[in-house]
């Protein structure tokens, strides 16, 4: 799995001016790590790797909560629900391999890994068209870039 890099935050810098020069880069490392990871394959077992760097990058960001201004609660939203349809998509996934461990072969068991693998797809589908159409339609890495270096609180 392809990591973002560690920040490399400067001890003579404030949290904000921290915030305002390494987050953009970890911003535009996201974007492109995921845009790569659905490159190599989307199927909803290859999102997982996509749902780890997006906890990454989430709970990353929420570390400087602090320094930004109020747009900072709109883009955590956007990244929430991504990370939401992730996990829709990861607990189809991570069921069947549960199951698949406790029920003995049969039909009903079946039944429950085409259930599960339907859903796995419909929700790794509105994941995709949720990135595509939205979190990452065109300007959108550039709108997540400026505000991470500009959206900083003055005061």
């Amino acid at each position: 799995m392809t990591k973002i890099r560690h920040l490399q935050l400067s001890g003579r810098s404030s949290a904000a001016e921290n915030a305002g020069r390494v987050l953009p880069r970890l911003a535009a490392e996201y974007f492109a790590q995921v845009r790569k990871l659905l490159d190599d394959g989307s199927k909803p077992k290859d999102l997982h790797r996509i749902r780890l760097a997006t906890k990454q990058f989430r709970y990353t960001l929420e570390l400087f909560r602090p320094c930004y201004d109020s747009g900072f609660e709109c883009r955590m939203a956007a990244l929430r629900k991504v990370q939401k349809l992730l996990g829709d998509s990861n607990d189809s996934v991570a069921s069947w391999a549960l199951l698949s461990k406790l029920m003995p072969k049969s039909p009903q068991r079946a039944k429950v890994r085409d259930y599960l693998k339907k859903r796995a797809e419909h929700d790794a589908e509105d994941f995709r068209k949720e990135w595509k159409e939205r979190f990452d339609a065109p300007g959108r890495e550039r709108w997540w870039k400026a505000y991470l270096k500009n959206g900083i609180k003055t005061s």
